[in-house]
């Protein structure tokens, strides 16, 4: 019997590994869609930002993206199905499968119009949603896991739809147990890494094995731990402050009428800062690429600036109602506050690499903004294809930034919650499910 049932969670890791890298090969290919259509570009790592678009344009798209993405999430939370968390997944709570297709694409539509909000929450959603009616079929054949069993299966398949994204099997893997599951267990570690490492193959049919990031090849030296001293411990404050406000704005989710236009509104003037600051668009990425190839002094003063305006830039969009990832928001203000920082040290005190600073200011924030250490960590040094050296560096600064921000934040009296854009999709479900109990109020009276 009991080989019997781990046959069965052998059969379904490998068919839900191979569902999540479909699932994260077909929004992949939806936003390259998107932004070959909208502004006849293709991203990449060597060119991140949509640069040659004209201005008019790039506001033109990003006001009908959000127009189009704010008609569909209304429809979304007003006529459809509440949406269902990642985390309420994994507890039980069936995903609708209606709901989740059309909130999942709607994110890669306006993120891929330049919406500024992360690509990654969607891929874990999708991926959720099809392990969870992957499992119904199942049960329909005379094929069924046992309770725990399934919860796992859901949490694995999200840090799976993760890896098939990013290309990151080790941090799909982390996310499932570090984040969701929030336990440690031989079988939650080798199930969520398989099915990670095969959505993560299934992914690479289409990106291939290429880093996120460009960094360059300067050896990590141990003079650097001088910086992290103080990169540590400011990222710390910074990620604390930011993940308060992203918790600040998916409060104030705009829901219904309000959504029809201040989503549009918050996409026009993320269009009109785009005229002078195009890298403020998207999920991060190319803002962060700019800081990490930076090299020139005089710069690090716009950069700060830049940070701060693509905080608030997705604080907006996010208040006005966008569904999305926080995790590359924030390892674009982490990478700007390191390298500020890191300047300084490289100025008064020691020669530092300022763009290793950089790396490990946005791994840092990423990690308190997340509430997941490991994940951050694993998750930099994978999608930059850093070398091990960088390991020790990285856990250095997110080690600081924890306990930092724990104490700044005083984590002990507050309520468990869970992290970024999972938090804010828990928000939205329990808001979507008040607001159609008071139609239906309404309605009957």
């Amino acid at each position: 019997m009991k080989s019997q049932h781990n046959g069965v969670l052998l059969l379904v890791t490998v068919t839900c590994g191979v569902l999540a890298g479909l699932g994260a090969v077909a929004l992949s290919l939806f936003l390259e869609l998107v932004t070959h259509v909208l502004l006849n570009f293709t991203e990449t790592a060597a060119h991140p930002a949509a640069l040659a678009v004209s201005p008019v344009r790039r506001v033109a798209v990003l006001v009908g993206g959000g127009l189009v993405a704010a008609i569909l999430w209304w429809w979304v939370r007003n006529r459809m199905r509440p949406t269902v968390s990642v985390k309420n997944a994994v507890h039980g709570q069936t995903m609708p499968g209606g709901t989740t297709v059309v909130h999942t694409f709607t994110q890669m539509l306006f993120v891929g119009a330049g919406g500024s909000v992360g690509r990654e929450l969607a891929p874990r959603e999708l991926a959720a949603m099809l392990a969870q009616w992957w499992q119904r079929v199942l049960v329909r054949w005379g094929l069924q896991l046992s309770a725990a069993d399934q919860h796992l299966i859901v949490a694995a398949a999200a840090g799976a739809g993760f890896a098939g994204v990013y290309i990151a099997p080790i941090t799909g893997m982390l996310f499932a147990v570090e984040i969701l599951l929030q336990r440690v267990s031989r079988r939650a570690v080798v199930v969520s890494l398989t099915m990670s490492v095969i959505a993560t193959f299934v992914g690479a049919t289409l990106k291939g094995f290429k880093p996120y990031y460009l960094l360059a090849s300067t050896p990590f030296s141990p003079r650097l731990a001088v910086a992290l001293l103080a990169v540590g411990p400011v990222c710390g404050v910074v990620g604390a402050v930011f993940r308060r406000a992203i918790q600040w704005a998916a409060v104030r989710q705009a829901q219904r009428r309000p959504l029809l236009w201040q989503l549009p509104l918050a996409a026009l003037a993320t269009g009109l800062i785009a005229i002078v600051f195009p890298q403020v668009c998207g999920n991060g990425r190319a803002f962060a690429q700019l800081v990490f190839d930076n090299r020139l002094t005089a710069l690090v003063p716009l950069l700060l600036l830049g940070a701060l305006v693509k905080a608030l830039v997705t604080l907006m969009s996010i208040a006005a109602g966008a569904a999305g990832g926080t995790l590359t928001p924030s390892i674009a203000v982490g990478a700007a506050v390191g390298a500020a920082v890191g300047t300084a040290i490289n100025l008064w005190v020691t020669p530092v690499v300022v763009w290793q600073c950089a790396v490990v200011g946005a791994a840092a924030v990423l990690a308190v903004t997340q509430q997941a250490p490991l994940m951050a960590m694993m998750m930099v040094f994978e999608v930059s294809h850093l070398s091990y050296a960088a390991l020790l560096p990285l856990a250095l600064g997110i080690a600081l930034a924890m306990v930092v921000a724990n104490w700044f934040t005083d984590t002990r009296t507050l309520p468990p919650e869970t992290v970024g854009e999972t938090e804010t999709a828990d928000l939205l479900q329990s808001k979507g499910e008040a607001l159609l109990a008071a139609i239906k109020h309404a309605a009957d009276h």
